[in-house]
């Protein structure tokens, strides 16, 4: 895709700001100020309940304007994030879990998909658990989805730590004691929730049949509850997802060792992970100039899936920025934005489309180019029958990366990009694939160093910094606002004040 980068050509990564940019101010206290107070003056008025969440936003923005930067972006590192953190604890008054024989029943869950979007549905399990006062059983991983991996929650996760690090929150057991299964009239009742549904839904709806039988199993358990909860809550789903969900020492152990080569290679990598399995490029309707060969086989995937559309114009799709970037394509964002070609890149990805084809071109602008099956060789056998085991090595080696980028806004990528953030804000670049692919398509129309700030002014406010969620827009997974707190605000007498105000308010 047009002509490459000239790999002798320095590249700072360094971005420089418009001057409009530059003279923008940020929001004064007292306008900030009368915001909070407008807006619990108003809800009074319009029935609108201010909750949690809205505050929780509107400080978080005020927050993010203490440190927000125009200026040139650091490639490796914030220079601003030693001032959050991961912040999750409970509540000094939250109740405690309902002990198992005081509880309301045993929820049973059946997981959906791959391993991330397993990982989601376990987390909101634990939350729907909480709300119904009910005891959770060791969720069941889904076995029959197309990745057809047959290990259990045991194989990939901690069971025993999982179940001690939540039982101040809820309730967890392995299984459904038998001396109550044999007391059951009958077998657990199974039932579907809508997607993204509301608390009130598993009160109204769950419960009574979980009390009525004693036992329930939700089955296709992912996205089932929605993104909006309260601030309790939203902190609970983090401490499950960054602190119950440990995975096994083998699983730990191998990816640790990758990272350990890694860095007795290099001091620091990039992680990309790359989506661009066949299965993939079909779901996602798109086309990358494979000719009349592509077009014919992705078709032919794509019918496994009976709701899509199979008609879908993959020009429309890729205008509207819903095509995965190619290898070639996130090569050159990563050389735009100023990464050499000396950088060491760890790649996560299954079975690439084109194959060896398809990753020379991204081979070539970064020859320090590593994969798990480079690295660690006969150590990763016991390991290849199971897609979601080697999808959490995947995943570890690209947590511990200085910085992870991503050419899809799939399950690992947003459950990555809100742990990142989570542990310390550690760099993660997620393409404006929607801009990219406009700049893309007029490569070969612009010298390189037009292309490379074109690229670095499209990619501002995507790069990982702590300003760069997009509230209201985003998956709590991927931006966990709740979840994160500011450690030495610019000024902190101005905080305390506006949060005084809002507390007043409520």
């Amino acid at each position: 895709m047009g002509r490459k980068p000239d790999p002798a050509k320095p590249h700072s990564g360094v971005g420089s700001a418009s001057p409009k940019a530059a003279r923008r101010a940020p929001p004064s206290p007292l306008f900030l100020g009368t915001a909070l107070f407008v807006l619990g003056f108003v809800s009074l008025f319009t029935g609108h309940i201010v909750t949690d969440a809205d505050w929780s936003r509107i400080r978080s923005r005020w927050r993010s304007n203490q440190v927000r930067n125009n200026g040139p972006i650091d490639i490796w590192k914030s220079r601003y994030s030693n001032l959050y953190y991961g912040c999750s604890g409970r509540s000094p008054e939250l109740r405690a879990a309902v002990p198992e024989n005081s509880s309301t029943g045993y929820l049973l869950i059946g997981t959906s998909g791959g391993l991330n979007q397993q990982r989601i549905g376990i987390i909101d399990a634990v939350v729907v658990a909480r709300i119904l006062n009910a005891t959770l059983v060791v969720p069941e991983l889904d076995h029959h989805s197309f990745w057809k991996d047959d290990s259990d929650f045991s194989d990939i996760f901690d069971a025993d730590w999982f179940i001690s690090y939540l039982s101040k929150d809820v309730t967890v057991v392995k299984r459904i004691p038998y001396e109550v299964m044999t007391s059951m009239d009958k077998l657990p009742w199974t039932m579907r929730a809508p997607r993204k549904s509301m608390p009130e839904f598993y009160i109204d709806e769950v419960l009574p049949i979980l009390m009525r039988r004693r036992a329930l199993q939700l089955t296709k358990f992912d996205y089932r509850l929605t993104g909006e909860l309260d601030e309790e809550l939203q902190k609970l789903r983090c401490r499950v997802n960054f602190h119950a969900l440990r995975f096994t020492r083998s699983i730990q152990s191998l990816g640790r060792k990758l990272v350990r080569r890694l860095r007795t290679m290099s001091s620091r990598y990039v992680a990309i992970h790359l989506r661009f399995e066949p299965d993939m490029l079909a779901f996602s309707g798109c086309y990358y100039g494979g000719g009349e060969k592509e077009r014919k086989e992705l078709a032919e995937i794509r019918k496994r899936w009976d709701t899509l559309p199979q008609d879908l114009s993959a020009e429309d799709e890729r205008t509207r920025g819903k095509c995965p970037l190619t290898p070639h394509e996130i090569g050159l964002l990563l050389r735009a934005l100023g990464f050499g070609n000396e950088t060491y890149l760890y790649v996560a990805s299954g079975e690439i489309y084109g194959g060896e084809e398809t990753l020379r071109p991204l081979r070539e602008l970064f020859p320090n180019f590593y994969t798990k099956e480079m690295l660690v060789g006969d150590d990763l056998k016991p390991f290849l029958p199971f897609s979601s085991r080697l999808a959490a090595v995947d995943f570890i080696v690209c947590d511990e990366s200085d910085v992870f980028v991503t050419n899809n806004n799939g399950n690992m990528a947003k459950v990555l990009a809100g742990r990142r953030r989570y542990m310390g804000h550690k760099r993660t670049i997620r393409p404006n694939t929607k801009k990219l692919n406009v700049l893309f398509q007029a490569r070969n129309q612009m010298g390189w160093d037009i292309f490379s700030r074109k690229v670095k002014k499209i990619q501002r406010g995507l790069m990982g910094e702590p300003d760069d969620a997009r509230h209201g827009r985003d998956d709590f997974h991927e931006m966990p606002s709740s979840c994160i707190c500011q450690r030495v605000p610019a000024n902190r007498s101005v905080t305390v004040q506006t949060d005084k105000l809002a507390a007043q308010v409520r």
